[in-house]
């Protein structure tokens, strides 16, 4: 089957049918205000917050105190990760380029292109819940695709599960997002656990295995939620590792007197101690690096402000699944679009006393809640916690592979659910497994 057969099963072309809230499909008139980039600080909003600081002590772990919608995003977390994915462009580059050191720098700039994207205003995104998942594509300039697939495989701790992949480049992103968030008095905390591991399936290391990138994140921290101007910050360390080469990117956050905002310092080395370039700028404007070895002046690495995302491609809402974010949180997000606060927490509500009665089942009749996207890792070696359940070989053909992850679920416009859907991510696995021992 050709690979153009394979892209899309509907009878327009995925770019037309797919649906974006954030290009303004559904809005009255063209120039309508985001509400993700307004702060919601008016009196009534604030009374709100104030409500809830006699729950919040210092150092306390916000995931278990119910906050205010007007701080929240319209996008679930399931959906922000994507931000880090929308510039494949550089991520192309990378895999194209055959210097080793040079695809390592690649790499540090794709990773940091992405955290500028964000809403203009202090907004969190909404926390999944157990079950929840998201998928999308991209049409990439190249005439490729890129599939993503994520689900909420923890509630407490959250923990954010998802897979990425470019077949037709062999280009594989996995990771698993655990934000712990404290209350720090005037400011709010979200410490970012996981990690993201990337690898080039046809770039062969020293032992014939891919070639692998392992990648943290800076943590985020919002200021002046009780007095003073909201502020977001990230800040503390990345730190990205290959084989070979190695960078520790400092976020810094602007002290009370001194230092200023969103700046970012780290030098690339290998694992010998030895310095090749030093990466500098602010991580929302332009990043600089200049070259140690020759004592070079520094060049731009990454310019955020002219810099032009490649956004993810939905499908409709009619076509997507109960769990499915966009499907789920609808009724939150249009009240939050509306600016109608108290519909948004009512609705925000029903859908967390959902999970509860479903967690109190799941208790009472001591069953445990299982992924259908993800199965847990098999070996103590791992680098994550869950992987995608479906068996992608990187000596697969890329038409099996992108067969593959179509099975996975719903992912196209046109693409309907199958009756496996429902069964657990862990025995679709083990089915996978076991129809390969008995072979065709």
């Amino acid at each position: 089957m050709p690979l153009s057969v394979l892209k899309t099963k509907s009878g327009t072309s995925p770019a037309a049918s797919a649906h974006d809230p954030e290009s303004g499909i559904g809005n009255s008139g063209k120039g309508v205000i985001d509400t993700d980039d307004i702060d919601e600080n008016d009196e009534s909003g604030q009374s709100i917050l104030l409500g809830i600081i006699s729950q919040l002590k210092p150092g306390c772990d916000l995931s278990r105190i119910t906050l205010p919608t007007f701080i929240l995003e319209k996008k679930s977390m399931l959906e922000r990760i994507t931000n880090q994915l929308q510039f494949p462009d550089i991520l192309l580059e990378a895999h194209e380029e055959k210097d080793e050191l040079k695809r390592f720098v690649q790499v540090v700039k794709w990773y940091l292109s992405g955290w500028h994207i964000s809403p203009k205003a202090v907004k969190k995104p909404l926390n999944p819940v157990l079950g929840e998942f998201f998928t999308c594509y991209w049409d990439l300039p190249n005439k490729q695709q890129a599939f993503y697939f994520s689900e909420q495989t923890s509630h407490h701790p959250p923990k954010s599960s998802y897979f990425y992949m470019i077949p037709e480049s062999n280009i594989r992103v996995d990771g698993i997002n655990i934000p712990k968030s404290k209350f720090l008095g005037n400011s709010t905390a979200a410490m970012m656990e996981g990690s993201t591991v990337l690898q080039f399936l046809d770039i062969k290391d020293s032992h014939g295995n891919p070639e692998k990138y392992t990648l943290s994140q800076p943590n985020m921290y919002a200021r002046g939620i009780l007095f003073g101007k909201m502020r977001i910050e990230l800040g503390d360390h990345m730190i990205i590792k290959s084989s070979k080469y190695k960078v520790d990117v400092e976020f810094k956050t602007k002290g009370f007197i001194s230092g200023t905002y969103d700046a970012i310092e780290g030098i690339v080395k290998d694992h010998a101690g030895n310095e090749y370039y030093e990466i500098s700028g602010k991580w929302n404007d332009v990043m600089y690096i200049r070259d140690l070895r020759k004592k070079s002046t520094k060049t731009i690495l990454f310019d955020a402000k002219s810099a032009q995302p490649l956004k993810p491609l939905v499908r409709p809402l009619d076509e997507q699944g109960e769990f499915e974010s966009r499907n789920l949180w609808k009724k939150v997000t249009d009240a939050l679009g509306r600016r109608d606060h108290t519909t948004a927490t009512d609705e925000k509500f029903a859908i967390e006393d959902d999970q509860r009665q479903k967690a109190k089942k799941r208790q009472d009749e001591n069953d445990e809640f299982h992924p259908k996207l993800f199965r847990p890792a098999h070996n103590p070696s791992d680098d994550l916690e869950f992987y995608i359940y479906k068996d992608i070989p990187a000596s697969s053909s890329h038409e099996d592979q992108i067969r593959a992850i179509l099975e996975i679920a719903p992912v196209l416009p046109g693409q309907e659910f199958t009756e496996k859907f429902s069964l657990s991510g862990h025995e679709k696995h083990e089915a996978q497994n076991q129809a390969k021992h008995v072979g065709p």
